[in-house]
């Protein structure tokens, strides 16, 4: 958290004078010509890519973001794993390839649950859709709802194998421009592209099914990650889905995502009987291996999130709308982190030169 938090006052000390970072996961107003939208200069390829994918989904499902988790498993679980059951496993890859595809599996079967207890997208603001195609009303995430982000195409989580073979048809068929355009909740993730994957394993998973927080200056708090360790590691130690039985089963849980994503955020959960059983599930899994009262407060909040719909996120934004929109609130935090940003004292470590570091070379830096 820290080196995001650095990393997050490093940009917002880099921004022009009336420069703001906007903390929601919905873009502000946008023109009613979204044509005028100006694409981000990342280079001729990925320009490219954007310019198609913006042809093929329109302007406004490209604005929404997110909080990106990268999930990585500890090398020691993975060494034990391959030690315990040497006559399954031949080797750490296929430990890894293992390990996190039960746990994507895990994190697109509770995507529900993470809707519902941090869900922060209830409106969208002026032009996000076009004359005549509003929502009626609030609704918890519209990001994570069929409204949100982009491609709307459904990756295998059976196995890796499978994975990769569901993403090229994509691609063949024309459904996606590329593996990249493969925006699924998770992914998974190597040091190479998705062709190299089998060969080299799955190396973290890519979580991005969160919404921003916009009451966390880096758009993501502590409690929340404290739980996605949690769910992770209770997750691991369950037994597998059947190979036959995932895709149905992540299918209905898609569904029950929609269901949960598209409800009155003031309203009680249509799935709040299940939400409570695997809340009571991780608190006795976190007081069997003695995670201590940290993880116990994080649960105690989210268990009143569930009785209490009021304490979710997407319905205390509903207290800040202002006709119709949250521009007022969201302009208040900005220039509140910006004003923070400012007061920190310079330079930041790993900053001190000026030079433009590589991500690994950064975090090196900022870890010293």
């Amino acid at each position: 958290m820290y080196y995001l938090y650095v990393i997050n006052n490093t940009l917002r000390s880099a921004l022009a004078p009336g420069e703001l970072l906007w903390p929601l996961s919905m873009p502000p107003r946008l023109p009613k010509d979204k044509t005028k939208l100006r694409l981000a200069k990342i280079g001729p390829k990925k320009e490219a890519y954007l310019k198609e994918w913006a042809k093929r989904h329109g302007y406004s499902q490209g604005t929404p973001c997110g909080a990106h988790i990268n999930l990585s498993i500890d090398q020691h679980i993975i060494e034990l794993v391959l030690n315990a059951f040497p006559e399954r496993f031949n080797s750490e890859r296929e430990v890894r390839n293992y390990l996190y595809t039960i746990l994507a599996q895990g994190f697109v079967r509770y995507r529900w649950l993470l809707t519902y207890l941090y869900g922060a997208s209830p409106i969208v603001e002026e032009n996000y859709f076009e004359p005549g195609k509003e929502l009626p009303h609030p609704i918890r995430s519209v990001r994570q709802s069929q409204y949100g982000f982009g491609t709307k195409f459904t990756g295998d989580f059976t196995n890796l194998d499978r994975y990769i073979a569901r993403i090229e048809e994509g691609v063949k068929e024309g459904i996606l421009t590329s593996d990249y355009e493969f925006h699924g909740p998770v992914r998974f993730k190597g040091n190479t592209d998705l062709k190299k994957l089998p060969e080299h394993g799955i190396e973290y998973l890519e979580l991005r099914m969160l919404d921003l927080d916009p009451s966390s200056s880096i758009g993501v708090r502590t409690g929340t990650l404290k739980f996605i360790r949690l769910l992770a590691s209770y997750l691991i130690m369950q037994p597998p889905l059947k190979e036959n039985e995932v895709e149905e089963m992540l299918m209905t849980a898609d569904k029950m995502n929609e269901v949960v994503a598209e409800e009155n955020p003031q309203a009680t959960c249509r799935y709040q009987a299940k939400a409570r059983a695997v809340l009571k599930s991780l608190e006795r899994y976190a007081n069997q291996i003695q995670l201590g009262p940290e993880y116990s407060e994080v649960l105690e909040d989210l268990e009143d999130r569930v009785e209490n719909p009021l304490t979710t996120p997407s319905a205390k934004l509903l207290n800040y709308v202002k006709d119709g929109s949250l521009t007022e609130y969201a302009l208040r935090r900005a220039k509140r982190y910006q004003q923070a940003a400012q007061e920190t004292i310079h330079p930041f470590k790993g900053f001190e030169d000026g030079r433009i570091y590589t991500a690994d070379e950064l975090r090196k830096e900022l870890t010293l």
